[in-house]
């Protein structure tokens, strides 16, 4: 591949080969910047010859494999699969991209360590540890780890986790020493933001409902404006596609006409599909007709009506008439 080509440059060409309909699926995953400076670029790109294409499309796959390999069983594990596939110099090559460009992140070897046997390793250590080792791990993990620590320690761990900002990299090398294994070569030099609001939250929306609760009362008298935040990002409206059919009968009961259709004026299609298959056809019709007529509405009424039908959906959990489905926080047994 020419090395004269930007890695936007290549995006755009890739997307142009792929065709509009791939482009416009992947275009949904990225954000408005990235989505503008792309149809800058290929609004830009007059011709791209066919030797070029192809590759683009070369690289692409080259570096969708390894990091495919990457995920499967680390860094050493896509070097030995890329070397056999690609050849030493070109397998070298894609690795050295990745790491430079993704930051592969570190402690992958705990990702790929169950959940019960990471418990029994870390639950001893200080939650300031335990909070930065769960930070790093995806919400379905970290929420299975979090539920089985003991109850004194789960409120703390959680906080820990919300109001973590950035993590010294000495730090990080220091406790994966702890765990035994050198990723050194992999930690990214820059100071890593890891933890925050949004990384407790994907964690508490997967532990089971008892540890949750547990942790935001704990919250709520320690840390009042923090459990606030978090309870805010904790279920948002478009999560009613998380229930089933009953449960979003059931909600719906409880629910003021007003307040449904001025909920669903901002909000997806499938999000309002999955509405109106659960009202009568009358009750649905209406619902639309009404939408039509209404015109413009001011953007913070749509999100108070949204907030008082997650307020009814919480409340009908609460009293188990629904069950909100949910990661895997029951899953270790202690």
């Amino acid at each position: 591949m020419n090395d004269s080509y930007t890695g936007v440059q290549k995006a755009a060409i890739l997307l142009i080969t792929l065709g509009p309909e791939k482009a416009a699926s992947i275009f949904k995953h990225l954000k408005e910047d990235e989505i503008e400076e792309l149809t800058l670029e290929i609004a830009n790109t007059r011709s791209v010859s066919p030797q070029t294409k192809e590759e683009v499309l070369d690289e692409f796959y080259q570096v969708c494999l390894a990091q495919q390999y990457i995920a499967e069983g680390g860094i050493g594990y896509a070097k030995e699969l890329l070397e056999k596939a690609l050849g030493v110099e070109k397998a070298q090559g894609v690795i050295a991209k990745l790491t430079a460009s993704l930051q592969v992140r570190p402690f992958e070897f705990v990702r790929k360590t169950e959940p019960a046997q990471l418990l029994n390793f870390i639950q001893d250590e200080h939650p300031q540890t335990i909070a930065m080792i769960l930070s790093y791990l995806s919400p379905t993990q970290a929420s299975q780890v979090l539920s089985a620590l003991p109850q004194e320690k789960q409120a703390d761990v959680a906080r820990r986790i919300a109001t973590m900002d950035r993590t010294s990299p000495d730090v990080i090398k220091e406790v994966e020493s702890v765990l035994e294994r050198k990723l050194a070569s992999l930690v990214n030099q820059d100071y890593t933001v890891v933890g925050g609001i949004d990384a407790i939250v994907g964690i508490l929306n997967n532990v089971d409902r008892g540890t949750e609760k547990h942790i935001m009362e704990s919250l709520e008298i320690e840390e009042p404006e923090l459990a606030d935040e978090i309870r805010k990002k904790m279920f948002v409206f478009e999560d009613i596609l998380l229930l089933d059919d009953r449960s979003i009968q059931r909600v719906l009961r409880d629910v003021e006409n007003n307040d449904l259709e001025l909920a669903l004026k901002n909000t997806s299609e499938e999000v309002q599909n999955v509405i109106y298959k659960n009202l009568s056809k009358r009750l649905a019709a209406m619902i639309k007709e009404d939408m039509d007529y209404m015109g413009p509405v001011r953007m913070k009424d749509v999100e108070e009506a949204q907030q008082k039908i997650v307020n009814i959906i919480r409340k009908l959990e609460d009293a188990g008439d629904i069950v909100i489905s949910r990661g895997g926080g029951d899953d270790i047994v202690v």
